[in-house]
């Protein structure tokens, strides 16, 4: 499981559905790509959200990063992305051959926003729209970029 951790001073995500339009934002806190593979459990879904809530990526009163989402009380918007497992070395379309299929990666990608909002507090999770079309606003902090993977097997 890779997550693609970026803090952010704010965050959105817009999704043209049937029904009108979707729309989810925060304020300062995290906006978490997430991108899931054929090895990955439940292990790796509670390792990668645990890490993720727990990073110390925002800044205290000295101006180092030694506080968590915890400590600010900040939000996260999780967003799920195949891509994140795109592989582009050979040739210059990607494959994605090492994305785990929809089914499976649905149900951890909700296994991981569930975990989350346990860590976080339910209001404090927003999400995207799984397998939507996303258009998705991040106002990176920093900016601030983490990749977290998940322990190999």
């Amino acid at each position: 499981m890779r997550a693609l951790v970026q803090r952010v001073s704010e965050g959105s995500v817009t999704i043209e559905t049937e029904d009108g339009k979707y729309f989810k934002e925060i304020g300062p806190g995290m906006v978490i790509l997430l991108g899931v593979t054929h090895s990955d459990g439940e292990e790796e879904v509670n390792f990668v959200a645990d890490k993720c809530s727990r990073l110390r990526i925002f800044e205290d009163n000295a101006g180092k990063m030694n506080l968590s989402l915890l400590d600010i009380d900040g939000e996260a918007l999780v967003i799920s992305q195949f891509t994140l497992y795109g592989d582009a070395r050979k040739g210059n379309r990607p494959n994605f051959i090492t994305a785990a299929k929809p089914e499976q990666a649905e149900k951890l990608y909700f296994k991981f926003i569930e975990r989350m909002r346990k860590n976080l507090g339910k209001e404090k999770v927003k999400t995207g729209i799984f397998g939507a079309m996303m258009k998705v606003k991040i106002c990176n902090d920093g900016p601030v970029t983490i990749l977290i993977e998940s322990k190999e097997k």
